[in-house]
């Protein structure tokens, strides 16, 4: 593929996660805008777009012109929008860095998909649900569900930096999206929790092949980031969606960058916080000792 035809698929992925984050069907595009849904169909499959159908679009999904066509940064106020660009780029990816708390989603237990509905409906306030909540949720669980599946098809290379201090939140408050109160439910959270930090722990004193963790003892930078990378590229995101303990897929503004700079630097940090990151059997004793404190 050529960088031409490659960047006029990126536009057709991206006007699929802006859409997908407005609750648009191609339908709904074709419709308001006067595009035919055929011609909205082939844009996000990856042919050639017309300017003025970029105008009208841009302005239907209220998005800029530079962010629809990756000039810069992408900007995303919707984590729907975020996730599935992810797991357009994850799609692609031969190496990916995460440092997402509390464990990186790609490496969880098939018990955390069970359970990450209920949380995220949790994480909302009943003063602030509104009905469309429930369909966002759908849409996130749906598209993070797919990018695991493509994880453990592809199998890219990953190394996943984690933190214990938010580990033992996650040990001690359990896998909620609120706080619950202090009864079986509460218990049943916990375990789910305790569930997941065995499974890192296994995971460091038997790693996978293209697998690495690091359990970070120090001080964590105050936003997520990821790196996927493809070959000599590489794209920095920068997230504030979480999906561990008080879960948030509602609140914040996300970012995606090839900058050069921006990709260099977040290397440089992700790069020093490995190489000072305990790893193997020492890190799944640090868990083991985690685990025992909190009952696990």
């Amino acid at each position: 593929m050529t960088a031409q035809e490659n960047a006029i698929a990126e536009l057709g992925g991206r006007l699929r996660a802006y859409r997908l984050g407005k609750g648009l069907t191609p339908d709904d595009i074709a419709r308001r805008t006067g595009i035919s849904r055929a011609a909205i169909y082939r844009y996000e499959a990856g042919q050639p777009m017309r300017v003025d159908a970029l105008g009208k679009i841009a302005e239907l999904l209220d998005v800029s012109l530079t962010s629809l066509l990756g000039v810069g940064s992408e900007y995303f106020s919707s984590a729907v929008s975020f996730f599935e660009r992810m797991r357009q780029l994850e799609a692609e990816a031969d190496q990916i860095t995460v440092l997402f708390g509390p464990v990186s989603y790609l490496l969880t237990t098939d018990a955390f998909d069970a359970v990450l509905p209920e949380v995220l409906h949790e994480s909302v306030p009943s003063e602030v649900a509104d009905p469309e909540w429930a369909v966002h949720c759908d849409r996130v669980i749906e598209i993070l569900r797919t990018r695991k599946a493509a994880y453990r098809t592809r199998r890219p290379n990953v190394v996943s930096l984690v933190s214990a201090g938010e580990l033992e939140q996650f040990l001690r408050e359990g896998f909620v999206g609120a706080h619950l109160p202090a009864d079986g439910a509460r218990a049943a959270r916990r375990a789910v929790a305790q569930r997941e930090v065995r499974n890192i722990a296994t995971l460091l004193a038997d790693p996978p092949m293209g697998v690495q963790i690091g359990v970070i003892i120090d001080a964590l930078p105050g936003s997520s980031f990821q790196i996927i990378g493809q070959g000599l590229s590489a794209q920095v995101l920068v997230s504030p969606f979480r999906l561990g303990t008080f879960a948030n897929t509602r609140i914040g503004v996300a970012t995606i960058t090839a900058s050069e700079e921006s990709v260099d630097l977040h290397q440089s940090v992700a790069q020093d916080l490995w190489r000072r990151s305990l790893k193997g059997q020492g890190a799944a004793d640090v868990l083991g000792g985690l685990l025992k404190k909190y009952g696990g």
